[in-house]
């Protein structure tokens, strides 16, 4: 009997270690043609993936989404144009994947902050890859990095690529909730309907900011096909277990990516992007600014995009309509996007 209990207890140990590597398989870290970097910087360290299949490529640095779900995730579940045409630069935020760390203070996670951590990485690939000037792409809250970056900071960047730019997200936030709540409303949803109607973001700021971080915000773009690709359905099954897989980061890493996305929603940089207006802040800069957009993009209004780019002046800018996107047009239809990014390639470098 003691030794059906030993062999019973090994089974369950088996079958808990099997089930631990299928939901974080073992991984170094490592993928081919990137290189992972850290920067000591200001009391801190700036992770970094960099994958370069051709060092003699002009540099792009990659200000991601979130903050706090590393834009190296997309790279890895879609294959993309990106890689085929720049070094690429994927940066990860302070506080966030590989920039996080158990000792971070939340307060203070700045504007501010994240662009001096920019500006530093911009530095060191300008000097490490011999270039005078690089590219740089937002996307989603990196567009409200980015553009306040090359706005102060023109000098270090070509031109700007604004992937599902941020303009004012308040109004974005306003037209989606109304989309939804139509959409359901048309379905005969009426469960759905009646979890929009608990929420006034028109008039409360405090239901603005309690529904901005919902599930119901989140899950209802996925559902309805407006969120972070037009057929991701779910973040659980399209970012988060293919995080805990994915090979770049170590287990105990991809662990981190959801600390420091839990942590940053306190972050004052986070509630400063879903306040930003960029109509009011940021009226003219002084290099290309070239926007991507998804026709299906809820999660930054795509008619806000459009208006925004009719407002602003620059020396060089140009709008692109991605029909078959959501928020993440480069990822869903790469092979359009490459082409657009050779003509911009052949103007600017």
């Amino acid at each position: 009997m003691k030794k059906m209990g030993i062999i019973i207890l090994l089974s369950i140990l088996f079958f808990l270690s099997a089930l631990v590597l299928i939901i974080l398989p073992p991984g170094g870290g490592k993928v081919s043609q990137t290189e992972r970097k850290y920067l000591n910087f200001d009391d801190g360290k700036i992770g970094l993936l960099i994958k370069a299949k051709d060092k003699n490529k002009p540099v792009l640095l990659v200000c991601g989404g979130g903050p706090g779900i590393p834009q190296f995730l997309l790279e890895d579940l879609y294959p993309n144009c990106l890689a085929d045409r720049f070094i690429v630069c994927y940066m990860e935020y302070r506080g966030t994947g590989l920039s996080y760390f158990s000792d971070i203070q939340a307060s203070k996670m700045t504007t501010d902050h994240y662009i001096s951590d920019v500006l530093a990485v911009t530095d060191y690939i300008k000097d490490q890859y011999k270039q005078k000037k690089i590219y740089i792409m937002g996307h989603s809250f990196g567009t409200y990095i980015a553009l306040n970056t090359v706005s102060q900071y023109p000098e270090n960047y070509s031109a700007y690529l604004a992937m599902s730019q941020i303009c004012n997200q308040k109004e974005s936030e306003i037209i989606a909730f109304e989309y939804m709540k139509n959409e359901f409303k048309n379905q005969g949803n009426t469960k759905a309907v009646a979890n929009f109607d608990r929420f006034d973001i028109k008039n409360s700021t405090e239901d603005y900011e309690k529904y901005f971080s919902s599930p119901l915000r989140d899950n209802s773009m996925h559902q309805l096909g407006i969120g972070t690709t037009r057929n991701m359905k779910s973040v659980i099954t399209g970012i988060f277990f293919p995080s805990l897989r994915c090979k770049a980061y170590k287990p105990s890493e991809r662990i981190k990516i959801w600390k420091g996305k839990a942590l940053s929603h306190s972050f004052p940089v986070t509630k400063d992007a879903i306040s930003f207006n960029s109509f009011e802040s940021i009226q003219s800069i002084k290099i290309p600014i070239y926007f991507f957009a998804g026709k299906y993009d809820y999660t930054c209004s795509y008619e806000l995009q459009k208006k925004y780019f009719e407002t602003i002046n620059a020396p060089k800018k140009e709008f692109f309509t991605f029909e078959n996107s959501a928020h993440s047009p480069i990822y869903e239809e790469p092979e359009k996007a490459g082409l657009i990014l050779d003509r911009i390639l052949s103007e600017n470098f």
